[in-house]
């Protein structure tokens, strides 16, 4: 085609420098090289990989989808390309002078150089040798020869099935719920922790991963010690010992797992070479054990029980023989079922697999399909071949027609046997029943089975040794708990957490010199019992909750699969011991509370969080179909504090009747266009960190708007969810009201009757210290929330800025006068007009808090002097029908007197600059034009509302005479008509009432609709 390019091309943005600039230098470093891929995104090198199509004939930055826009990490020798922001897709160059650089600037600073060699490619793993052959390995152990036959004499072959499918159902279950965790996003390392932490949360998986890791350490003692007590038995048959059988046991247990150390730090290629070398003689043995069972059984053999394959045998052992004390279906399960656990080993080294999220479910679910094959096998090929008693005497033959045949018991009669003196006598030494090492007996060369034994034994040891370290270092590098970062460094290409192994050793070391751990055994596999139940847990837990970013690729599991699971497995750890399943579980629980109580800072996206969206969004919703009622009244509040750290009295006297109790929700206007600068700052998370970390429990809604007013519009009317929305305006006094502009007075008494015009209830404090702590910070701030002390600020302008937030990362938090316990003073309610109870329900919550406990409620009403007992009495009854507990109660008769003269002059004098000065031209009065009387006051004003003003001013002295001891004071404030009380004069009347007072003064305006009631319906 005529026109097309012949070459890829790479094009730079120095071609849209009209459009963009990005040559420039930023902060002092130097500049790089930053050029557009045709359609692949951002390069932030300078360095784009060539693409087929050309962008010179679109004027567009947007970019096709890209692995890389989606990416954590960075692939070496290939530069990450970023993804344009909205901001630079949607804005207008042309309105931005300076708009910001079409790239993320990187965290290396230097001068591009050549790459080099790539970092060595550490050893990966597939699915049949990093995860389903380690699985079988730990799934295979010493119960499989030692124990499997005797279980098999005692449950019969049918219910042996039974046991060994159901304890495989279980694994099985476990394995479909890790599959699903595991292919539901990108695995690292970490395992069984990392699985349920990003899953659950940090709460349950910090918790799962510390005894998880612990009882992966005890687990390589308790393995070693199995493969020592062998050793030592072999030593004693063969008539050799070194001191004695417990420190013979000590001494092999040592050594032995410091030969397993010694492979796991040579490197995971090591490692996986001994287990593979562990299974084969692990397969030997199988090899070996099957030929026995098909040679015909010699003479010695038969003495011992073993008759090869007959018919009669199965079908004898095929029904169960309960002996001993523990002789039961669930003590048989109890002993059979830690054998079918280490279904975790694959997904334990996650960080080692190539693909983890197509090999531990391929692996898991294999290991567990082959293992329970092998488990049924022996169990029937051994109840096929082997009686349950048998004497071991080669001269214990009877004739077949003889008159000891009558008279034989057991199975072996048949075959010409007669075991019935020790079956009569309960003392035959061999048999299924009573023979431990019939397995031995049975295969064709016994040293084989024992050959098996010890890689079963040493290959599960193995395996925990390198599971615990490798758990451990992902939950240090977490930083969930203090004190063991230590143990999260890693070495070399693997990352190999060498200092995690040495703790792994040194926790092994000491469990084998006990020698003892048949009590801690139970302990440990309630701790695997744990984990399995709350993998389980977790994906039926992430299923319930519909998140959107549930997709797991494996989809051959059941939510409600996983709930039994789950179920099942705490069940399994009471059955087990019950006493190990209550230390497992308080441990856990312990654990648990530490992490809640901490409140580590990671967001991992569980189904927690999924879940506790799904709870909020579900009860906000039943609440529409919830009326409201006045005995349900609650005062939420939307407290305009700007950036809360600014004023941090005003959301600690809010946040204490509020907290456990009502809505609170800090409001905070941005004043200027909806720049990305303007919006990071209105939205910043910095905001909500300082809540939390004040203890405040606290919304934060930021706003970017034109001016202050029209923003705290959007607040009074956006605030919320459903019937959890603001009722009260919770602002700061304006103290210095006097040097702002008159626009600003004028925004500020506006935003007042925009809040009863939409049915608010308001709330104005005031300190005599001021609310504004601006001013120790040098930051700014929004004007109409309280003004620096600059008189020509004006909140209709743009771009005021708030506090710098990198600013509020260092600050300590503030205290204030809300935070500590009130002393045994009063807090005195002046509740001189009925707004409908607000004045009096504020300083009741107030009271059912501990910090306020002590102080006592004063109520001052206003009265006439001839009826003021009449008038008390009467308050008094109402007051008590509420149920507040006010008991004190003072009528006020001096309160509508005439003010004295001198306070009448410093009213006036406070008004002086905002009087309309009239002006006679021509013997007519001048109008001023609305530019120059905004918020100004006439004469005619001044007429209108003097009876208001002087009550304000007679206040103030009451206030003064009563309350100059208190702790709080609390008003009903004033309300200005609109259209006939200027703003200077309503700002005059606020400024008046709360004047010169040392305590703190709340001025308090309900809606004029009932918040008490002393109805009980």
């Amino acid at each position: 085609m005529e026109g097309s390019p012949q070459t890829n091309e790479v094009i730079n943005l120095t071609a849209f420098r009209g459009q963009y600039s990005v040559s420039a230098t930023l902060n002092g470093r130097d500049s790089h090289k930053y050029t557009l891929e045709e359609n692949c995104g951002y390069d932030v090198n300078g360095v784009a990989s060539r693409s087929p199509a050309a962008l010179s004939r679109y004027d567009t930055i947007d970019s096709p989808p890209s692995y890389d826009f989606y990416a954590n990490t960075e692939v070496f020798g290939r530069t990450r390309k970023l993804r344009p922001s909205l901001f630079q897709l949607h804005s207008n160059p042309e309105d931005d002078s300076s708009p910001p650089p079409l790239y993320e600037e990187t965290s290396n600073s230097k001068e591009e150089e050549d790459p080099g060699e790539p970092p060595p490619e550490p050893a990966r793993f597939g699915w049949v040798q990093g995860v389903m052959i380690r699985c079988m390995l730990n799934i295979w152990g010493v119960i499989l020869y030692l124990r499997l036959p005797w279980i098999t004499a005692q449950a019969g072959i049918g219910f042996t099935w039974i046991i060994i499918l159901l304890s495989s159902c279980i694994t099985g279950i476990t394995g479909l719920s890790t599959s699903a965790i595991a292919t539901n996003g990108k695995v690292k390392g970490g395992g069984t922790y990392f699985l349920i932490s990003r899953s659950l949360g940090p709460e349950l998986g910090g918790s799962i991963g510390l005894i998880f890791a612990f009882a992966n350490a005890v687990a390589v003692a308790m393995h070693t010690v199995g493969f020592a007590e062998t050793v030592q038995a072999l030593m004693q048959e063969s008539g050799s010992s070194m001191v004695s059988p417990i420190d013979d046991i000590r001494i092999i247990g040592v050594i032995t797992v410091t030969c397993l150390l010694a492979i796991s730090l040579a490197g995971m290629e090591w490692e996986s070479k001994a287990q593979i070398l562990f299974f084969f003689v692990i397969m030997v043995s199988f090899a070996n054990y099957v030929v026995g069972t098909i040679i015909p059984a010699p003479v010695e053999k038969q003495a011992k029980g073993f008759f090869s394959y007959k018919a009669d045998i199965f079908a004898a052992n095929f029904v169960p023989d309960w002996r001993g004390p523990g002789g039961s279906f669930f003590g048989m399960f109890s002993i059979f079922f830690p054998s079918a656990t280490g279904i975790l080993a694959g997904a334990n080294i996650s960080g080692d697999l190539k693909d983890p999220n197509i090999a531990i479910p391929r692996g898991t679910m294999l290991a567990i399909f082959w293992t329970t094959i092998s488990y049924l096998a022996i169990s029937a090929t051994i109840g096929s071949c082997v009686v349950r008693d048998a004497s071991g005497f080669v001269n214990d033959t009877i004739l077949m027609s003889g008159s000891d045949a009558a008279h034989c018991l057991g199975t072996a009669c048949t075959f010409g046997w007669d075991f019935s003196e020790c079956i009569s006598n309960k003392t035959c030494p061999y048999g299924l029943s009573n023979y431990y090492q019939t397995m031995s007996m049975v295969s064709a060369f016994a040293p084989l089975i024992a050959a098996g034994i010890f890689g079963a034994t040493l290959s599960s040891a193995l395996a925990c040794l390198v599971s615990a370290p490798k758990v451990f270092q992902c939950l240090c590098k977490d930083k969930l708990y203090p004190g063991i970062g230590f143990f999260g460094k890693g070495y070399g290409k693997n990352n190999e957490p060498y200092r995690a192994y040495l703790l792994t050793y040194i926790i092994a070391v000491c469990f084998i010199l006990i020698a003892e751990l048949n009590t801690i055994a139970p302990i440990i596999s309630n701790f695997f019992l744990c984990s399995y139940a709350l993998i389980n847990f977790s994906c039926f837990h992430a299923s319930i909750t519909n998140s959107p970013g549930w997709r797991p690729s494996f989809r051959y599991y059941s939510k409600w699969a996983s709930l039994v699971g789950a179920v099942v497995s705490v069940i399994i750890m009471f059955l087990l011991t019950w006493w190990a399943a209550l230390i497992a579980i308080g441990i856990v629980l312990f654990l648990l509370g530490y992490v809640l109580y901490k409140k580590p800072s990671v967001n991992w996206g569980s189904s927690v969080q999924a879940s506790s969206y799904n709870m909020a969004l579900n009860h906000c919703v039943g609440l529409n179909h919830v009326d409201e009622h006045i005995k349900n009244y609650r005062p939420q509040c939307l407290v305009l504090t700007g950036p809360p750290s600014l004023r941090p009295a005003l959301v600690d006297f809010v946040g204490t009747f509020t907290k456990n109790q009502s809505l609170m929700m800090c409001g905070n206007v941005i004043t200027g266009g909806p720049s990305p600068d303007t919006v990071d700052s209105a939205n910043s998370n910095s905001h909500v960190t300082w809540l939390n970390k004040r203890n405040i429990k606290s919304f934060y809604q930021g706003i970017v708007a034109g001016d202050l007013r029209t923003g705290v519009q959007m607040l009074l009317q956006g605030a919320g969810l459903g019937r959890i929305r603001p009722n009260i305006l919770v602002m700061g006094f304006k103290r210095n009201w006097r040097k702002c502009a008159p626009t600003s007075i004028e925004n500020y008494i506006g935003i007042l009757h925009d809040a009863f015009d939409l049915h608010y209830g308001i709330c104005v404090l005031r300190m005599k210290e001021g609310l504004d702590l601006s001013h120790h910070m040098q930051a700014h701030v929004n004007p109409g929330f309280e003004a620096s002390a600059e008189p020509n600020l004006d909140t209709g302008s743009p771009g005021i800025s708030t506090l710098d937030l990198d600013s509020l990362r260092p600050l300590p938090q503030p205290s204030t006068v809300f935070q500590s316990k009130q002393d045994k003073k009063t807090i005195d309610v002046y509740w001189l007009f009925d707004d409908g109870g607000l004045t009096l329900l504020l300083p009741y919550l107030l009271k059912r808090k501990k910090r306020w406990a002590r102080c006592k409620v004063r109520v001052f009403v206003g009265g006439d002097m001839q009826q003021m007992e009449e008038q008390k009495q009467e308050l008094t009854a109402l007051i008590s029908k509420f149920r507040l507990g006010f008991h004190e109660i003072q009528v006020l008769p001096d309160v509508n007197e005439k003010p004295q003269p001198e306070h009448v002059k410093k009213f006036e004098d406070l008004l002086g600059p905002y009087r309309v000065q009239a002006i006679q031209k021509n013997g007519e009065r001048a109008v001023p034009t609305s530019r120059d009387s905004l918020g100004m006051v006439s004469d005619e004003d001044i007429e209108k509302n003097m009876a208001k003003s002087f009550r304000q001013i007679r206040l103030n002295e009451v206030l003064k005479d009563y309350s100059r001891d208190a702790a709080l004071i609390i008003v009903t404030m004033p309300v200005g008509r609109r259209g006939t009380c200027p703003s200077a004069l309503y700002m005059a009347w606020l400024e008046t009432v709360s004047r010169d007072l040392r305590p703190p003064v709340l001025l308090v305006r309900g809606n004029q609709e009932s918040v008490l009631t002393f109805y009980c319906q």
